[in-house]
């Protein structure tokens, strides 16, 4: 029997037809676990995520505010007259942001392609972010039984979904379609 050259047989192929994807798969795990260790790292977790984390308390003051929340701020702290959040990590969005960078790193796209998708997915994840924190310290302050369960089941679903499914838009849209391959 005479072999096709498209066989699962023919050593062209098998694995190696796979080869990008694997790239991708490495690439991904080695900049997510990279990611994750340097924000776990305590002079980067001082110096740049708990001030980046404290930002996020000031804007979500803000529109707590702007929305009649009588709020006041202490760092990483948000306090109403009944409820008081505190923002902590898992809650900046940071690790949803690291999961898209080390994706879109990752993917192989043309570099314009790549730094755009940075910055679509860099706002994006924090304007959902900060929907998420205006939004569980108002579950906090008028529905406090809803809270645990907003917290750790709703919002972290809804952040981490977000985050991949804009970087699959990203890749479809722009990625693909900016590098030649669009299908």
């Amino acid at each position: 029997m005479a072999k096709t050259p498209h066989s699962p047989a023919d050593p062209a192929r098998g694995w190696r037809s796979y080869r990008r994807e694997i790239q991708f798969l490495v690439l991904f795990v080695v900049l997510l676990g990279g990611g994750f260790a340097l924000i776990a790292w305590q002079p980067v977790n001082d110096h740049v995520i708990v001030p980046f984390t404290a930002g996020v308390a000031r804007t979500s003051a803000v529109v707590l505010r702007v929305i009649g929340q009588p709020i006041r701020i202490e760092g990483t702290r948000v306090y109403g007259e009944e409820f008081a959040v505190d923002i902590e990590n898992g809650c900046n969005g940071v690790e949803a942001l690291i999961i898209f960078l080390s994706a879109t790193l990752s993917f192989p796209a043309p570099w314009p392609a790549r730094l755009a998708g940075l910055a679509i997915g860099m706002v994006g994840i924090q304007i959902v972010n900060l929907i998420r924190v205006v939004a569980l310290f108002l579950t906090g302050v008028h529905f406090p039984v809803f809270f645990d369960n907003s917290h750790t089941v709703v919002w972290q679903t809804i952040v981490i979904l977000f985050a991949v499914l804009l970087w699959i838009f990203w890749a479809q849209r722009f990625a693909v379609a900016s590098s030649g391959n669009a299908a």
